[in-house]
């Protein structure tokens, strides 16, 4: 595994870093190369690891796609690799947490949307850039944007290629908070404990719930969640007898 990403496990978070300070993150194919070795790990599921942050290291989170690697042709494992490795990070049983300072443009935003939920910085910048390029999307922003932010903003931020701050990004719903920049890894550590406070069967069976009826008529995800809903959790006894200790106390 290359070291373009590396892997910081902390309070059970695991922290993948985007590690190439020195071209500002920018997305290559050495990069989902070791993004991917990363992701098939965690997908198998490792002991004390409940949350999953994606980042970046230096200045921010990823300037996007290297347009260089694009130029000089890209020579990828197999057809579709990026979009493919993206969708395993969404995938993830576990929550996926976008952390995002500094620039989080067009691929970086594709990769960032894969997260469950994006907590931003002040300082951070979105923008989708296809169109200044004569490009379209491939990492599923087409898909995802529209979905976390409604069809009408998701064609602004397309067709203008503008670039959006941290507190617009919040107000807009494409980020769930925005904090100051000297607040950013205090407001992290909080989110991830509280998520990791909370049921794993859980948070791994409601992923999957949303995902399968993602789209579905209201009738239709209705049936499925208490058809196909997975209930209760092997942790169920152990939460409420620990909570029923904690209030006869």
């Amino acid at each position: 595994m290359n070291d373009t990403v590396i892997r910081q496990d902390r309070a059970g978070a695991a922290h993948l870093i985007l590690n190439r300070p020195d071209k500002l993150n920018s997305l290559n194919v050495e990069v989902f190369l070791a993004l991917d070795a990363h992701l098939y790990d965690l997908a198998r599921g490792p002991a004390g690891i409940g949350v999953v942050v994606l980042r970046g290291a230096g200045r921010c989170f990823s300037a996007g796609h290297d347009l260089g690697d694009i130029a000089a042709g890209e020579k990828l494992p197999r057809p579709h690799f990026q979009s493919d490795v993206i969708e395993r990070l969404a995938t993830l049983p576990m929550p996926v947490i976008s952390a995002v300072h500094g620039h989080c443009y067009t691929g970086a935003l594709e990769l960032a949307l894969a997260g469950d939920l994006i907590l931003a910085s002040e300082n951070a910048k979105f923008a989708d850039t296809h169109a200044k390029w004569a490009l379209t999307p491939v990492w599923g922003l087409s898909q995802r944007l529209p979905r976390r932010i409604g069809p009408a903003k998701a064609r602004e931020m397309m067709f203008t290629c503008r670039t959006y701050s941290g507190r617009q990004a919040e107000a807009m719903g494409l980020a769930n908070a925005c904090v100051a920049d000297d607040a950013f890894e205090a407001a992290l550590d909080a989110l991830t404990a509280e998520i990791l406070a909370n049921s794993p069967f859980s948070h791994a069976a409601n992923k999957r719930l949303l995902d399968d009826t993602d789209g579905l008529p209201l009738p239709v995800g209705l049936a499925h969640e208490v058809y196909r809903g997975e209930g209760r959790g092997p942790d169920m006894e152990a939460r409420i007898g620990a909570f029923m200790s904690r209030k006869k106390g």
